[in-house]
């Protein structure tokens, strides 16, 4: 059987999404989710262990405020939305500091 294109099964991963939060694995296939369950994906899927961390959806902060203008010293839109990503946020609204 040939190797699946970016193909993945991350086992052991809770799942926060609706309200609840699930054991579960989750197989990942050209970056589409294929299953979420029991599953053991197929020949060639790289297996990661989620060691029982959260798997969270991403997040939208709908009220950033990012230091532009007036404040760039303390950050601004290119390191603050940097870190943003890095903690899971997808989309942000920037919403302008006071005067």
């Amino acid at each position: 059987m040939m190797k699946k294109k970016d193909a993945y099964l991350i086992k052991n991963v809770r799942i926060v999404n609706e309200n609840s939060i699930t054991a579960t694995n989750i197989w990942i296939e050209d970056t589409v989710i294929k299953e979420i369950g029991s599953c053991t994906g197929f020949l060639g899927t790289e297996i990661i262990d989620g060691q029982g961390n959260y798997l969270l959806p991403g997040v939208i902060d709908d009220q950033v405020h990012f230091r532009e203008p007036g404040l760039m010293h303390k950050g601004e839109i290119a390191t603050e939305s940097k870190a943003a990503v890095a903690g899971g946020v997808t989309s942000f609204g920037c919403r302008e500091i006071g005067s």
